[in-house]
């Protein structure tokens, strides 16, 4: 008992200190990232390699969405964020990397021109969504999810405005279409108007396309 409530007192006792990293770190997101609005934030693998479909079509998008007008946001990281930012600065636009300190994976990507360091994945996440217009999604694994289900929630629930969420890939996406379809909305889990906030795309060009259509800047 006593080993436990010194582990307890252990992860507890700066606490109260630490609230001034989380703070520095929101007053830098909110301090640089107004400039690069609008922003479309791109999610995916940090695994995925230079010469796949999913690395080669996420930096397409980020081309095209920098061919009109937009700026890119992405994790900074390796894989497809590499591949966001790469498209995004090699067309000339803002190309945002939100960097996660993490003690494997997360390497910085050499492409960002606007670059934050976050230890905070909370932080991060608020970043990703308030400065953003629209959401691609990529194959990707847990991260990713993470990223896709918090987007979709927040909009379900009324706490951000709605905005472009796209699923890039519908073969790979299936699996996880069809239980939301089959489960969570058999089961009454979601309701049908869940099914809206999101669309699934194949191209970087239907992708674009939707976007620029739904968002005006």
């Amino acid at each position: 008992m006593r080993e436990r409530q010194y582990i307890i007192d252990d992860i507890t006792k700066n606490d109260t200190w630490r609230i001034f990293n989380i703070m520095a770190e929101f007053v830098e997101g909110f301090d640089i990232l107004p400039e690069v609005y609008p922003a479309v934030t791109i999610f995916g693998s940090a695994r995925a390699r230079p010469n796949s479909p999913s690395y080669k079509k996420t930096e397409r998008v980020a081309r095209l969405l920098v061919q009109h007008g937009f700026n890119i946001i992405s994790g900074g990281g390796p894989g497809t964020m590499e591949a966001a930012n790469k498209g995004a600065a090699e067309a000339g636009g803002k190309s945002v990397g939100l960097h996660i300190h993490l003690p494997k994976e997360q390497r910085e990507n050499k492409y960002a021109n606007v670059r934050l360091d976050f230890k905070y994945f909370f932080i991060r996440k608020v970043m990703f969504v308030k400065y953003a217009v629209a959401y691609v999604i990529m194959p990707g694994g847990f991260g990713t999810l993470d990223e896709l289900f918090e987007a979709l929630t927040l909009i379900q629930t009324k706490r951000i405005r709605s905005f472009p969420v796209l699923i890039m890939d519908s073969k790979f996406w299936k699996g996880l279409m069809d239980w939301i379809k089959g489960t969570l909305l058999r089961e009454k889990c979601i309701s049908p108007a869940d099914l809206d906030i999101f669309q699934l795309v194949d191209t970087p060009e239907e992708a674009v396309d939707i976007i620029k259509r739904r968002v005006v800047i």
